[in-house]
């Protein structure tokens, strides 16, 4: 026995680095770049001391999502795998400077089919009972989705399912049992009472990562988003950097793993 959970959690879009292969091609200066990736998730969730395994990624989800299927590019989508527009509609790249398919393929084989080579290896050597795909999201909507400016709840879990955690209809599968969902929404609420909604599904369902790794192993995935409002505020944000108070992030940081534990000691008691 190791003496850590059986976990693990990926934190996708907590970099922001620029990719060598696109630099001078990018439109957007630094600040933005963090405000469109999940700048403090990679310390939100850095649960490497107590899980089975983590896995971070260091580059801006907006050169290399890898919470996008491989399929979804340019001029495809402007919001896959290689964007073309960030959440406020601002051109990314310099105009007629857009990554061609010879520049998507080498960041696919630099970036992001590494990423998950190390979800797979992770999953496949290590004793991992559940794991969580963890994001952040902005207080309302953004306007490049369809539901523009609504307001977001406080966290939002998913696993591709309804908002009740069950499959949306016969025969469609989720990523965990809804009855785990649905504890693991108790123990947020819980946890963070009188502070918000927890919602499941709703404003996601679910993405890439956790819907094709629970595909080939069948092990639990479960995302989760935080909204930025519980710390990107005046009272922790450095607007410049937008680098949040550290004793906010740890103090967050504690509450989210006790809510995890919670549902944990729940389901596999």
């Amino acid at each position: 026995m190791s003496g850590r959970y059986p976990f693990l959690f990926s934190i996708p879009h907590g970099g922001v680095s620029v990719p060598p292969e696109v630099r001078g091609l990018v439109n957007l200066p630094r600040k933005e770049i963090v405000f469109n990736s999940d700048p403090s998730t990679c310390r939100l969730y850095d649960f490497g001391d107590k899980a089975e395994a983590l896995v971070d990624f260091d580059i801006s989800r907006i050169f290399v999502d890898t919470n996008r299927a491989p399929y979804e590019y340019p001029p495809r989508t402007q919001d896959g795998v290689v964007k073309v527009i960030t959440q406020d509609g601002t051109p990314i790249y310099r105009k007629g400077r857009v990554p061609d398919r010879e520049l998507i393929g080498a960041l696919l084989r630099n970036y992001y089919y590494p990423y998950h080579e190390r979800l797979t290896e992770a999953l496949d050597t290590h004793p991992i009972e559940v794991a969580f795909d963890c994001h952040s999201m902005l207080p309302k909507a953004p306007p490049v989705r369809m539901d523009a400016g609504r307001p977001r709840p406080l966290f939002c879990l998913s696993n591709r399912g309804d908002r009740h955690g069950r499959p949306r209809r016969q025969g469609a599968f989720v990523t965990c049992p809804p009855e785990w969902l649905s504890a693991l929404a108790r123990s947020f609420e819980t946890e963070f009472e009188g502070e918000g909604p927890v919602a499941m599904n709703d404003p996601f369902r679910g993405g890439f990562i956790s819907t094709a790794h629970y595909r080939r192993t069948r092990i639990p995935w479960i995302q989760i988003e935080i909204n930025r409002g519980l710390y990107e505020t005046e009272e922790y944000l450095d607007p410049e950097t937008h680098h949040v108070d550290e004793a906010q992030i740890a103090e967050l940081r504690e509450r989210i793993f006790s809510a995890i534990t919670g549902f944990w000691d729940e389901v596999s008691g």
